[in-house]
């Protein structure tokens, strides 16, 4: 039997606000200017063209940096590379509170996507580590998912506060502090983890990096110039080139920046599909629906950001729900029903109008969109790091964060040129609104695809564990599912033994 001392439960309890803060301040500066935009014309003198930089350099630095955050917190150490980032986070939200023009501003979001790029990869390796025991780590992981899931509503209803009541200085400014608490604390609660030796693949990074930060600009261009864009179009073949010529490099190089061998599993492949389709359609609900509450409904900066109220509390309340569900009717199973809600309530959401009362007409959706997306966003977080080596932890918790990054970029792009298409920019609030519906509706169709995905998972698991014990799956159909939390694979009890199935690794 293991002699080992367990963690004090209180000392778990810090290690996890001091994760989930840092987290949650990273995440949620994407959303938290989108409300402020409007004063910054004034403030700064951006123009209405050049506004939409102080997002997209934000975005393109952080997921053009992301997996190369990722090796570097495997070879240098996590925890290091978290306070570093952190640090860095921290001096870059000090300048651009303080930013006293455009180009200033800009610098700094540049600098805050560069440093969430290394730190936020780095979180979920030491949640895992910190939490050895399977059901500690899926009670973590579940809070982590949901921070992520939750981070941008957050971020949207601190916005509102800010700018309204205060200054949008200070949706900024509150970093530092933030910054300074996690600087101080990671050291002393927060383990180091073993330095990995090896080489630095600077091929590989120099690939992905160019061809990630390809693919980013690419989508910004087609949300300002469509998808004819030349620009565009050049960044994409410029993206598709390197990605290529990254996976013949990564297949022979000794010490990849993403092991390949990460994809081999088709759990943790259809999780990062299904997290791409997920995550663009709940960056629709936060950016359009902000929109339409404010441009339809006349709701003020702040009352906005209240409504996404019900939406966050019930993100974080399926923390609690998803672990004796998950017992009940394992992962996948649950994560196709989590999304059938999800599309239910995105349904819902396209049929507003422009006399649409909050409640029920909003309420209600905004309800069923935060069960189903963020009982999605845990089991997609969970699945996406099924099995992964602890040697990998990084790489696969970059995987999982660059699926994210993703799915927003891809998503946002998309439905902002069918927003578009669809008359969303017009004058008269029946035009507008026939944007917002065609845009909640497309997001629908992203739920359905993710549905199409979680059940070929689903079938792929159950043929993995008729293969690997031929007809033991019939004999315990019968019996609850419940889940093997250190390995994130679905277990079905027998009588006399237990049987995990693999995660239908190929070759």
């Amino acid at each position: 039997m293991s002699t080992a001392t367990p963690t004090p439960r209180w000392r778990r309890t810090v290690v996890l606000a001091l994760i989930m803060g840092a987290q949650l301040m990273l995440v949620l500066d994407t959303s938290i200017v989108t409300t402020a935009l409007p004063r910054l014309i004034t403030d700064l003198g951006f123009t209405p063209a050049s506004l939409s930089w102080v997002q997209n350099t934000y975005v393109l630095a952080f997921g053009g940096l992301l997996l190369l955050g990722a090796r570097i917190g495997d070879l240098a150490g996590r925890r290091r590379v978290f306070v570093v980032g952190v640090a860095v986070f921290a001096v870059a939200s000090l300048m651009a509170g303080l930013a006293t023009s455009a180009p200033m501003l800009l610098i700094a979001r540049v600098l805050q996507g560069a440093a969430s790029a290394f730190a936020i990869p780095s979180t979920l390796a030491l949640l895992v580590d910190a939490n050895p025991e399977p059901e500690q780590r899926s009670r973590a992981i579940a809070i982590y998912s949901a921070v992520i899931g939750a981070g941008a509503s957050v971020g949207i209803i601190a916005g509102g506060f800010f700018t309204d009541l205060l200054s949008w200085r200070w949706g900024l400014l509150i970093n530092v502090p933030i910054g300074l608490i996690v600087i101080i604390l990671a050291p002393i609660f927060l383990k180091e983890t073993a330095l990995k030796r090896g080489g630095f693949d600077l091929v590989g990074a120099l690939m992905i990096t160019v061809g990630m930060t390809a693919l980013v600009y690419g989508l910004i261009e087609t949300s300002s110039f469509g998808w004819a864009s030349p620009l565009a179009l050049i960044s994409f073949v410029l993206a598709a080139l390197l990605v290529v010529s990254f996976v013949f490099v990564e297949r022979r190089t000794r010490e990849p920046i993403v092991p390949l061998n990460l994809f081999a599993s088709v759990t943790r492949s259809g999780a990062y599909i299904a997290r791409i389709l997920t995550v663009g359609a709940i960056f629709s609900t936060f950016f359009f629906l902000s929109q339409y509450l404010q441009e339809v409904l006349q709701f003020s900066a702040l009352l906005a950001g209240l409504s996404f109220i019900p939406l966050t509390g019930m993100f974080f309340g399926t923390v609690y729900a998803v672990g004796p569900l998950v017992k009940k009717f394992g992962r996948e199973r649950l994560l196709i029903a989590s999304l059938v809600v999800a599309l239910i309530g995105m349904a819902w959401l396209s049929t507003l109008g422009a006399d649409t009362a909050f409640f029920p007409g909003i309420v209600l959706p905004l309800l069923a969109l935060g069960v189903g997306q963020g009982l999605a966003i845990i089991l997609l977080t969970q699945l996406g790091m099924a099995d992964v080596p602890t040697e990998q932890a990084g790489a696969g918790s970059g995987l999982v964060n660059t699926a994210h990054q993703l799915g927003g970029s891809v998503g946002l792009a998309v439905l902002t040129g069918l927003f578009v298409a669809a008359g969303g920019s017009g004058a008269s609030a029946a035009v507008q609104v026939a944007g917002y519906q065609t845009v909640f509706r497309v997001a629908a169709g992203f739920f359905a695809l993710a549905i199409v995905v979680a059940v070929v998972m689903l079938s792929a698991a159950r043929r993995a564990l008729e293969a690997q014990a031929p007809g033991s799956l019939q004999r315990v159909r019968s019996a609850p599912p419940h889940l093997d939390e250190a390995e994130g694979m679905m277990i079905r009890q027998e009588p006399a033994a237990t049987m995990q199935a693999p995660s239908c690794e190929r070759g």
